[in-house]
């Protein structure tokens, strides 16, 4: 004879299964609608930020390419005893991008010999106002619509290696 009492749990009294016979197993509408809030909210804070990100990072091939034309510039002008207006070409300094870049470098002239067109499309023309080259110094240019908004972003460096924002699309 066996003496041990079963235990057997009384599941239909208890309190969690009348919690589970009175509720369901979703989400209320109220609750969906708190949680598309939240996330609408989040994606409000976050996409500039990113956006603002994506078009700083596209900006940093900029950097690169103007210090090679600085550097292409100086090589120049140890041989030749001036600056070259010229990216290519028999007066040229030689220089040309990696594959397709983004920005429109180089100075006023002729597309190809004086400035490389970029991916985002910026004329050549924009290029005549900030760029210059002669026997004292040179400043060349890096043109383009990061963002689509119709605002340039213009970034120039001179013979002195500054580099200097003339219209940031960034701000």
């Amino acid at each position: 004879m066996n003496l041990k009492p079963k235990l057997t749990p009384r599941l239909s009294n208890s309190l969690f299964n009348q919690f589970l016979q009175k509720s369901s197993w979703g989400f209320t509408l109220i609750e969906l609608m708190i949680v598309v809030a939240i996330i609408a909210f989040l994606s409000i804070i976050a996409v500039p930020n990113i956006m603002n990100f994506l078009a700083k990072a596209k900006r940093t091939e900029v950097y690169v390419n103007l210090g090679a034309i600085w550097a292409a510039e100086k090589y120049y002008y140890s041989e030749h005893g001036r600056y070259s207006d010229a990216l290519t070409g028999p007066n040229g300094i030689g220089w040309r991008t990696e594959g397709e870049p983004l920005y429109t470098y180089g100075f006023a002239g002729s597309e190809g010999v004086n400035y490389m067109i970029g991916k985002l499309k910026a004329s050549g023309a924009d290029l005549g106002k900030y760029s210059s080259a002669g026997s004292d110094g040179f400043t060349v240019v890096a043109i383009g619509d990061i963002d689509g908004d119709g605002k340039l972003d213009v970034i120039t460096m001179n013979d002195r290696k500054q580099l200097k924002i003339v219209e940031d699309d960034c701000a």
